[in-house]
């Protein structure tokens, strides 16, 4: 017949258990906190892009994500802080986000990458398009909330396009033909943003294919190199 357990070792085999539990049941509302999180965030990306900062909820995207306002409330505080855990979620979610490096290849070689991902990027459709939108109504309606989100996200991708301008025209700085240069360049690639899909079909003629974007890509990298070509030689 086997002896009784120490009171004492049954004790502390109880309190560990009791631990274990605890800790099992933190880490599972810590996963539905970040699963919460998660489509809170993907909920304002939606309705920012659709309505802008001004119009848009925090009722609404919380309807949307499933969740109530305390939840929102408790991960993001307000919606100033919101829209820009927002812009930032999105702009990682977007394909533009992942640019060619600026340090490979001949600096014509490397604006042709650039042209080529900045254009197949705004030309997704779907979740990609989310930052896309949020991109254009912070540029349409400026909100002045993301500040240090655009230094942070988009400013290292302008000064990587800025230096390649920089190359090809032979400066020792970035002045302001570089820069004139630059804005060229990014208005003809933010065509397809401003332009819907079915209109850009009726204007070539044909579908909108990853063939015809990758023709458009390329016409724009011939057209932006002859006008900065063109420039520094004046």
């Amino acid at each position: 017949m086997k002896g009784r357990e120490d009171p004492a070792y049954s004790f502390k085999k109880a309190c560990l258990l009791t631990v274990r539990l605890r800790e099992k049941h933190a880490m599972g509302h810590r996963e539905n906190g970040l699963k919460t999180r998660y489509r809170v965030l993907e909920a304002a990306c939606l309705v920012f892009a659709e309505k802008g900062y001004r119009a848009a909820t925090v009722a609404e995207i919380c309807k949307r994500a499933g969740a109530d306002i305390a939840a929102a409330n408790y991960h993001f505080g307000d919606k100033e802080t919101l829209y820009r855990e927002a812009w930032e979620h999105a702009f990682h979610e977007c394909a533009v986000s992942e640019l060619p490096s600026a340090s490979q290849g001949s600096a014509e070689d490397r604006l042709r990458d650039y042209i080529h991902a900045l254009i197949e990027g705004f030309a997704e459709r779907g979740r990609q398009s989310n930052f896309i939108r949020l991109y254009l109504m912070e540029v349409a309606n400026p909100t002045g909330l993301i500040g240090d989100k655009w230094k942070q996200l988009i400013e290292p991708r302008r000064r990587s396009l800025l230096k390649i301008i920089q190359e090809i025209m032979e400066k020792e700085t970035i002045d302001e033909e570089v820069i004139l240069c630059e804005m060229s360049v990014m208005t003809q690639c933010r065509a397809l943003l401003t332009v819907s899909p079915t209109n850009v079909e009726h204007l070539m003629g044909r579908p909108l294919s990853p063939d015809l974007i990758r023709r458009l890509a390329d016409h724009v990298t011939r057209f932006s190199l002859a006008g900065i070509k063109a420039t520094a030689a004046s």
